[in-house]
């Protein structure tokens, strides 16, 4: 017992005294900024958005970081002067010593409690964040930080509010139509439609949300010649054939992060990450195998939330102006009464694939960044549903990906190769306007 108090006298005077000279070492700027964006993945998991919605924290909070790291390094434009809306960015004060890291930390996670609704959760993860650079950093430069990252959450806030979000919060519910070949809510729980006024989201790169409109999908046709009705069955007999393999992939790639599971009279909630928050996932992989410095994965952060952002205004526009028809609904009535798809249908019309494009776009602009054959081990929902798949390049996996929704029964393989088309358009735009 007297020697396990003198340790802990002996650790304080040594912490004491590195504190007084200054000489506690930070952690790996990296790291934090990876920490972080795992943090509020969680956060995100735990209050439960729909996939645009969290797309849109990616990108605010994302962007905010980059802005305030950008300047530890003098050759790192800045992209917000590249986007739509934003306001003027602050500068750092030439006569003030300053932390970056912990600026970029403060308006990520500043931008984030406007975001977010688990305040308490998210203050545990700031305070922790902060804690890193209190024995390391003078007073004076801890808070000349703090305010520099928190005059940059404030303009990034400014843009926020204005992008219509608030909005579309206040206008009516979607429930689809009885037309046919139009969308309506689906088996089990017939929810109405989600974010049904997404579209009307303003962008941050796309000149309109309907700027690469993929046209209308084929039309209703009950001949069994038609394209409509073989789009159909297509999808049922993938359905009852499906290999393990295809099950796997189909699981892998759901990212649903609400599903309700039904067992006779019992429902039981499973919460996932979002599409986009398994792509965020697989940007800190590409970071972490090439080692990037802090600002590289800033930039990485922020382009790929980026991707995912303006392909769901792209896809979700797209979507509510066809209001196209889920496969279950036109299989339960012409063809299996009884048949259900391997995933559990999304809320929301069928035409075009969410993922398929969403995931194109962030294949496509991770691409430019670390190159066409970038092999990695995609072990980004490990923590969520205990599975992990290999691929040999970010579109190798966005196509896998695609082909999922196919698999799982709640898509055409029409809408897919759409989607990924008009994704892949985003990605490339992307890359024109703010990685040339």
């Amino acid at each position: 017992m007297k020697n396990y108090a003198l340790n802990i006298i002996m650790l304080i005077i040594v912490l004491g005294g590195c504190k007084n000279q200054e000489k506690l070492q930070l952690p790996n700027a990296a790291d934090i900024l990876h920490n972080n964006q795992r943090n509020l993945t969680d956060l995100i998991v735990y209050d439960i958005f729909s996939p645009p919605a969290a797309s849109r924290i990616y990108a605010y909070t994302s962007l905010a970081a980059h802005e305030a790291i950008r300047h530890a390094d003098t050759a790192e434009a800045s992209l917000i002067l590249k986007l739509k809306g934003f306001p003027k960015m602050p500068e750092p004060d030439k006569n003030k010593k300053y932390n970056f890291t912990l600026a970029a930390s403060k308006a990520f996670y500043s931008v984030a409690a406007n975001l977010t609704f688990s305040k308490d959760t998210l203050l545990k993860y700031e305070t922790a964040a902060y804690a890193l650079f209190k024995g390391a950093l003078s007073d004076q430069e801890y808070s000349n930080s703090i305010n520099f990252g928190d005059t940059i959450a404030k303009k990034i806030l400014e843009r926020m509010s204005s992008d219509n979000y608030k909005k579309t919060r206040a206008l009516e519910k979607y429930y689809g139509s009885k037309e046919d070949c139009k969308w309506q809510p689906t088996a089990p729980d017939y929810l109405d439609g989600v974010e049904p006024y997404w579209g009307q989201i303003k962008s941050l790169v796309m000149d309109s949300a309907n700027q690469f409109d993929p046209g209308p999908p084929p039309p209703f046709n009950k001949n069994k010649e038609s394209e409509f009705y073989k789009m159909n069955r297509e999808v049922y007999d993938i359905g009852i054939n499906l290999t393990q393999e295809q099950k796997d992939i189909a699981h892998f790639w759901d990212d649903n992060p609400f599903v309700m599971e039904h067992t006779g009279h019992m429902m039981m909630a499973t919460k996932k990450q979002t599409p986009g928050g398994h792509w965020m996932g697989i940007a800190t992989i590409a970071c972490r195998q090439t080692k990037a410095s802090a600002v590289k994965a800033a930039r990485t952060y922020a382009l790929t939330a980026v991707a995912l952002f303006e392909g769901f205004i792209c896809v979700f526009d797209t979507k509510y102006r066809y209001s196209y028809v889920r496969p279950i609904t036109i299989i339960n009535q012409w063809i299996d009464p009884k048949w259900e798809p391997c995933l559990q249908t999304p809320p929301f019309p069928e035409y075009t694939s969410g993922h398929s494009t969403i995931t194109g776009s962030a294949a496509t602009v991770l691409t430019k960044m670390y190159g066409d054959h970038f092999t990695f081990q995609d072990t980004s929902d490990m923590r969520y549903i205990n599975m992990q798949r290999h691929f040999q390049s970010f579109l190798q996996a966005s196509e896998e990906c695609s082909v999922s929704r196919l698999y799982g029964g709640i898509h055409y393989r029409q809408s897919l190769t759409r989607g990924a088309d008009c994704g892949k358009k985003i990605g490339a735009l992307i890359i024109n306007q703010l990685l040339k």
